[in-house]
């Protein structure tokens, strides 16, 4: 009898394990995120409206006028509006008008609300209900005025009612101007003492052509709420694809393949990527070597404990399909994160992972930062308190480059909570890269200030990275900051911070030489130059969970001369909406870099379209495009120098390069798009590969053509991409010709 009983267990063991070996490998990590998102609906997640309207719609049917009662009405309303229920928000808020009158100064906050009700009510008709290419964009005009506007005059009643009893409430000034530039109304109807004068006008003095939003024409431009967007080629056809994700456990990912003709094909089912949920960033690499570029999906952040969530490694079958690996790598863990970069810190031709957790100690929330080093097997050991970078900090943003040239990279570390921190690679031992912090000894211990988003660039040219991060601090609110700093009022708020490399391992602060000593409250934020003048520009998505963060994203031009020029306004480019993900590459082959960004808020209610702004030639400018494959470097040639001679009008010119996707919220393509001014031809490229750092040179190249050079080899492979005509505004069919790129 035992041996019958010991026979069946066997049997039952088997076949859980065939069952469990046969399932689709995407089972399990879709299955814990949804046992995530049930876990944390309740009415303590402040991102969880559902549970508190539940909560509060009952306290406020309670059947006395109670003070509580009045309490739990206002909050009421503000579930609604996070729920994008507009209209009943503002019954709400006039219910509680009519019981304590118009002109109370003693609730000014309920007034406020209500204002904002109807400007989202406005907006909810207008810009997303009725979305069009120029929705949103600041300033307001052609098809951005709303045609239904009853929101934007009942905001602006309330608007002046407030500024009448509170003059200096620079955010419900800010927000005026906005709503009577919704409805065409700005600045010539806004009253004298309440005007904003100019924010219709770029304050550079130099202007470029317009950006189009072709997003609504191509079948892209989903509506989503925050979220990360990768910009790069998940086929190996040559041609830039989409995959975006929101940071909802509830919000699936999309994977948009580019079908060559002008249009995407939606493949987010085929691929199972549109089974994964959450995600507010990801960043892309080649991990396991293979030839297809993988996935790496950030979840958490912002969410204290309730961001305990699980990463995920999504590996690129090389079949249009993705498989989950995160646990079978040694990736697994939860803590609550957006924040994460690829480079090979060992310099031993795999690309290791280091990850920028949040940590809140007041909170007895403490969630170090985690170094996954490659086992070159597609595995990962976790190595981060042995490497001396276990950051406990509320990382927001990470970068990594070899900022002093010595052939190691560094690590950089952008924190909320007034801490930067800059980590020295000082060597490898035992295959385990070793940090020192020295902050202080590189000159960035200057301004305690929280900041966001981050990046290592060189924005000069003189062959040494440079770093760029961002102020992540406001003055009462983020429409206050923004109204205050367009009267030029002093005011609190963080700024945007530009360090130049001094070539002896310090930084210098040249944000206010370079004209960025500006406010903007940037998150997904990248870089790109959209002008092929060698120098590299910047584009911020800007905003915070604060719906009356109503301020535009913007786009700063590089002038070559240290120097930065706000070209928002001409550019076309400064959508109201809160900017997240931000990828600029050649998405149409054309020759000059597009901008991709995904918008939307951190509720579902303030979701919003992504929008595509393409790119119309700046100017006759040249270029090459260059795709690196490492043999010794890992595949993806991440951290790989290129060095571009050429001599522009008679003048010697160096241009400098490093491989990787970009800022830290965000990702652009691998690839390398480099523009060359006006040279007619490319004296030398030169290209250091990242683990050897032995450099080859490749003399007199033509300018305006795809290549791609292999590590070791001395053949230059001129690849033959399409250019692709996208469908612009005034096209209805969203299915056209390509023509041979010249």
């Amino acid at each position: 009898m035992k041996t019958i009983y010991i026979f069946v267990l066997f049997l039952l063991s088997f076949f859980t394990q065939s069952c469990e070996n046969f399932r689709n490998p995407n089972d399990k990590m879709v299955e814990i995120l949804a046992a995530k998102y049930k876990q944390f609906s309740v009415k303590d997640n402040p991102f969880c409206p559902e549970a508190e309207l539940t909560f509060f719609d009952s306290l406020s049917k309670a059947p006395a006028e109670t003070n509580n009662r009045f309490i739990a009405t206002f909050y009421k309303g503000n579930s609604l509006l996070k729920l994008g229920k507009e209209n009943e928000s503002v019954a709400t808020f006039e219910s509680i008008i009519q019981r304590i009158g118009m002109s109370n100064n003693n609730s000014p906050e309920v007034l406020r609300s209500m204002a904002l009700s109807y400007m989202r009510l406005g907006e909810r008709q207008n810009c997303v209900t009725n979305h069009s290419t120029e929705s949103c964009i600041m300033p307001i005009k052609n098809s951005g005025i709303h045609l239904k506007q009853l929101g934007s005059k009942k905001a602006i009643e309330v608007y002046e009612l407030l500024l009448n009893n509170f003059p200096d409430d620079y955010e419900s000034r800010w927000l005026l101007n906005i709503a009577y530039m919704t409805l065409g109304e700005y600045p010539s109807k806004v009253p004298a003492k309440w005007l904003i004068p100019n924010l219709d006008k770029d304050n550079s003095n130099y202007a470029i052509k317009p950006f189009v939003d072709v997003a609504p024409n191509l079948g892209i431009n989903n509506r989503n709420m925050a979220g990360g967007i990768i910009m790069d080629d998940f086929n190996n056809d040559n041609y830039l694809d989409l995959i975006t994700s929101d940071w909802s456990l509830n919000g699936a990912m999309h994977y948009y393949q580019n079908d060559k003709k002008g249009g995407f094909i939606d493949y987010s089912k085929k691929s199972e990527l549109g089974r994964f949920k959450g995600g507010l960033n990801m960043i892309q690499a080649d991990y396991d070597n293979d030839g297809d570029v993988d996935i790496f999906v950030l979840r958490g952040a912002w969410m204290g404990n309730y961001g305990n969530q699980p990463n995920s490694l999504l590996r690129n079958n090389g079949d249009d399909t993705f498989t989950d690996v995160t646990i079978k790598s040694g990736l697994y863990s939860e803590h609550p994160t957006q924040a994460g970069v690829w480079k090979d810190f060992n310099n031993d031709g795999w690309l290791d992972l280091f990850i920028g957790n949040e940590s809140r100690p007041e909170l007895n929330e403490i969630n170090p930062c985690e170094l996954y080093i490659s086992n070159q097997d597609g595995t990962f050991k976790e190595v981060s308190v042995k490497a001396n970078c276990a950051v406990v900090d509320f990382v927001k943003g990470v970068t990594a480059c070899d900022y002093n040239n010595d052939g190691l990279e560094d690590l950089y570390v952008s924190g909320n909570r007034e801490r930067k921190t800059l980590l020295k690679n000082t060597g490898i031992k035992n295959g385990i890269p070793q940090f020192e912090d020295v902050t202080q000894k590189a000159g960035l211990a200057d301004i305690k200030v929280g900041t966001f988003p981050t990046w290592f660039w060189d924005y000069d040219n003189d062959g040494w990275q440079d770093l760029f991060v961002c102020g992540y601090k406001f003055d009462f609110s983020v429409a206050y900051t923004a109204g205050t700093e367009a009267l030029n009022i002093p005011n609190k708020a963080s700024k945007m911070y530009l360090y130049h490399n001094n070539h002896d391992g310090t930084f210098t602060n040249v944000s206010e030489k370079a004209g960025l000593n500006k406010s903007v409250f940037a998150m997904g934020s990248n870089f790109g130059d959209i002008d092929n003048d060698g120098y590299l520009d910047m584009y911020l998505g800007t905003g915070n969970p604060d719906y009356k963060s109503l301020v535009p994203n913007r786009l700063f031009r590089n002038m070559g001369d240290g120097k930065f020029a706000d070209v928002t306004v001409s550019g076309r480019v400064g959508n109201l909406q809160k900017g997240h993900g931000v990828a600029i590459n050649d998405l149409d082959n054309d020759g000059d870099a597009d901008i991709f960004i995904e918008v939307g808020g951190a509720y579902i209610g303030d979701s919003f379209n992504n929008s595509l702004y393409l790119n119309p030639g700046q100017n006759t400018n040249r270029w090459i495009n260059l795709q690196l494959e490492g043999t010794n470097t890992n595949r993806s040639a991440i951290g790989t120098r290129i060095k571009i001679s050429f001599k522009e009008n008679g003048i010697k010119r160096v241009v400098y390069r490093e491989v990787n996707s970009g800022g830290s919220f965000g990702a652009s393509a691998l690839r390398r798009e480099i523009g060359i001014g006006q040279a007619n031809m490319i004296d030398e490229i030169a290209i250091t590969w990242s683990k050897t750092h032995k450099t080859q040179i490749f003399k007199n190249i033509k300018p305006n053509q795809f290549i791609k050079i292999k590590e070791g080899s001395t053949i230059i492979a001129k690849e033959k991409i399409n250019k692709i005509i996208f469908p612009n505004k005034s096209q209805n069919s969203v299915i056209c010709k390509t023509i041979a790129m010249q």
